[in-house]
């Protein structure tokens, strides 16, 4: 929700932050993985030299998908924000269209993960940027556990989360969804685990990671085929971060499906 700078009025828009949202948010539309459409950039009107070239790219940009650029004084680009690294580019944009997963969009021979519990928007950002660099076909949400503020996770995920295809889905209909494409679904579980050195985590894979609060849901978590877990270096009772669990084990998934082709 964010105020136009010249009626006051509040719409329903997504508002992201800085240069690299902005060129995410351009790549996920021309890619064809996202749906927004971006509605105005506002850019602070003293920097129109200094960032001269990021001016000239948002203007060509505004011809080829229709947005207004409006230049505007620093202290309102700054009540839009919600960090200060926006460097004078806020962008508003409407709100991604997340679907519900279904067979066709399911690659015959893929990797996807699945976050559940996980609430976070900047945890959520930092494990989007590692899958995505991993290589992953996809991420799902469970319904009704979306993470909001679009723009902290575009940020955190330097701007990864508008570049991956993104799903929600019924957590009781994933279990049969993915094995009628022979997938594996493993979680990222602590009960009766192997470790991720000596599991199989080739594809076709569904990885389930949950948050540090609520766990993975008991409804994934008995219909998985495995789990595994991360060994430690040394005694240490506490679980690690969803972001930095992702992080670890989507380049072990990265350097076994690596050796096998």
């Amino acid at each position: 929700m964010t105020p136009d700078q010249n009626s006051n009025t509040v719409t329903d828009l997504d508002i992201m932050e800085g240069m690299i949202s902005f060129r995410s948010v351009v790549s996920g539309i021309r890619s064809g993985v996202s749906d927004r459409k971006i509605n105005k950039v506002w850019f602070d009107r003293k920097k129109k030299t200094a960032n001269g070239r990021h001016l000239s790219f948002i203007r060509a940009m505004s011809h080829e998908l229709d947005f207004e650029i409006e230049y505007a004084d620093r202290d309102f680009i700054d009540s839009l924000a919600e960090g200060s690294s926006h460097g004078g580019i806020i962008t508003s944009c409407t709100k991604r269209t997340l679907r519900r997963i279904s067979c066709d969009d399911i690659a015959a021979n893929g990797i996807y993960y699945l976050f559940d519990g996980l609430e976070d928007p900047y945890n959520f950002g930092y494990a989007i940027r590692s899958v995505y660099a991993s290589g992953a076909s996809g991420i799902i949400l469970p319904e009704r556990s979306v993470v909001d503020s679009a723009g902290a996770v575009c940020r955190s995920s330097a701007g990864a989360s508008e570049l991956i295809p993104l799903y929600t889905a019924v957590r009781e209909e994933l279990p049969e969804l993915f094995r009628s494409k022979s997938y594996r679904i493993v979680c990222a579980d602590t009960d009766n685990a192997v470790s991720m050195w000596n599991s199989d985590l080739t594809s076709p894979l569904l990885l389930i990671i949950g948050g540090e609060r609520r766990g993975i849901s008991s409804v994934l978590s008995s219909a998985a085929d495995m789990n595994v877990k991360i060994e430690y270096g040394r005694d240490f009772p506490l679980a690690l971060s969803a972001a930095s669990a992702a992080t670890v084990l989507c380049f072990e998934v990265l350097r076994q499906n690596r050796i096998t082709k």
